[in-house]
């Protein structure tokens, strides 16, 4: 072990809680395990683990974790899934979840790990690679290596350094330049776990050269009702001139803890497309962050949030924008139910160098019970004097006047309901370009919505 690194690895502390030891206890299994994987993936392991010891988890007195208490994630036992299995997953199974009948090149993963019995490509050519992380490790070494963890690196989340140091498999997507990929790309991941505690830690790795173009699906779906936890990081590297498009819709347990960063590098005139689409999870938080690192760049984050019951949803995203002539636009839109709660944080930086900035960022919340709550805080941070930037939100429940419009019309209370809840959820829905995609999940909120006793609620 590196002597440097070793004196950094400590075991990891919170303001709440303990030493959590059987972090390290468990990293140090891991280690001694020296799964195959190319010799300088060890390092960026123990740098994770260290930075996750500096850190330790994230507590209400971190301002950006101020209103999203990761106590009970805390207080779970450590059991990171190292082995695969199928828990009894089968082809036909798989087609019950979320775009899995949608014709796509489809990786699946159970519990972390990549299920090639169950996962199928379809045919592709001009050195498109779609694979598991852990194979293309040792097949694509020298690929990766310019670009795994320097982005979602962990240096100030300590989620995304816990993945870092336990990351086992994942996706690898890549690109060369200008290869257009016709079907989408469907990532599946699917847990099993029985245990309270049983964590995985996908991480994905995306790469798209100069011009190239792709459409990403990811779905995060369970088969259990259980308190285990999904850590997943993602990281894409979007070329000058590509184009990107990737919608991630997570439906897990109810009593699970989902926990999922993103963060884009969006090189000269790209376009990028972001979707985050959450209904699962007793507790969910998306870290979002995209580096406009060119001139000429379109970025698009775009989400929806559909709670209930004790269910909490949080995106926190900053859009840096580094260089002039770029335009950015967050469109975020939660409806949320009885006792449930929604945080959104939106950060637009705009550094000194990007002048003819145009950004725009917007949160909507319809609440449908009187218990339901929202934080919000959209945030401008400008050092840039050419710009046009704007931000906004709104809290509130369902517009009577709007209500009164349309059954002045002849239409009935219910029907008015459902159609202005439908129309609110599609302000999202209808921005996600896949068509095939953007159908089944339009289909899929419609009977989610339908499904709430407060749709029909009359007054």
């Amino acid at each position: 072990m590196d002597s440097n690194l070793d004196i950094m690895i400590q075991a990891p502390q919170t303001r709440e809680t303990p030493a959590a030891n059987p972090y390290l206890a468990s990293f140090e299994r891991f280690e001694q395990n020296r799964l195959a994987a190319p010799a300088w993936v060890f390092p960026i392991r123990k740098a994770g683990m260290a930075r996750f010891a500096e850190l330790g988890f994230p507590t209400p007195h971190d301002e950006d974790w101020r209103f999203t208490n990761v106590a009970p994630i805390v207080k779970l036992p450590f059991k990171p899934v190292s082995e695969y299995s199928r828990d009894g997953i089968t082809a036909q199974g798989v087609q019950q979840f979320t775009f899995a009948g949608l014709k796509a090149h489809r990786l699946v993963f159970i519990n972390g790990h990549f299920s090639e019995e169950l996962s199928a490509i379809l045919p592709i050519s001009n050195g498109a690679k779609i694979t598991s992380l852990a194979r293309a490790l040792n097949s694509d070494s020298a690929r990766i290596e310019k670009h795994l963890a320097n982005y979602a690196s962990g240096e100030d989340n300590a989620f995304a350094a816990l993945n870092t140091a336990f990351f086992l498999d994942g996706a690898f997507l890549f690109l060369p330049a200008n290869t257009v990929l016709e079907d989408p790309v469907h990532l599946l991941f699917i847990s099993t776990a029985s245990e309270p505690g049983a964590a995985s830690h996908p991480r994905n790795l995306f790469i798209a050269e100069k011009g190239s173009s792709m459409t990403v699906l990811e779905t995060h779906v369970s088969t259990v009702e259980n308190s285990y936890v999904t850590n997943a990081v993602t990281e894409l590297v979007v070329g000058e001139g590509a184009v990107i498009e990737h919608c991630k819709f997570q439906d897990e347990s109810s009593q699970a803890f989902h926990i999922a960063t993103i963060h884009a590098q969006i090189g000269r005139n790209a376009n990028f497309t972001s979707h985050s689409i959450v209904t699962g999870a007793r507790l969910a938080r998306d870290n979002i962050r995209t580096s406009l690192a060119g001139e000429g760049i379109d970025c698009v984050l775009n989400g929806l949030y559909l709670t209930k019951g004790d269910q909490l949803a949080d995106h926190h995203m900053i859009v840096e924008h580094a260089k002039p002539h770029c335009n950015s636009h967050e469109y975020f839109n939660g409806i949320l139910d009885g006792r449930s709660r929604g945080v959104f944080h939106g950060r637009i930086l705009v550094q000194p160098e990007a002048q003819k900035t145009d950004a725009k960022q917007t949160n909507k919340n319809l609440l449908l019970s009187d218990s339901a709550t929202i934080d919000t805080k959209p945030q401008l941070e400008i050092y840039a004097d050419d710009v046009k930037c704007t931000h906004g939100a709104t809290i509130g429940q369902l517009n009577e006047e709007s209500i009164f419009y349309l059954r002045a019309r002849g239409i009935g209370l219910d029907t008015a309901r459902r159609m202005l809840i439908h129309a609110f959820a599609g302000e999202i829905i209808d921005r996600v370009k896949c068509r095939a995609a953007r159908e089944e999940l339009d289909q899929l909120i419609w009977q989610r919505l339908e499904q709430n006793p407060q749709i029909a609620e009359k007054h």
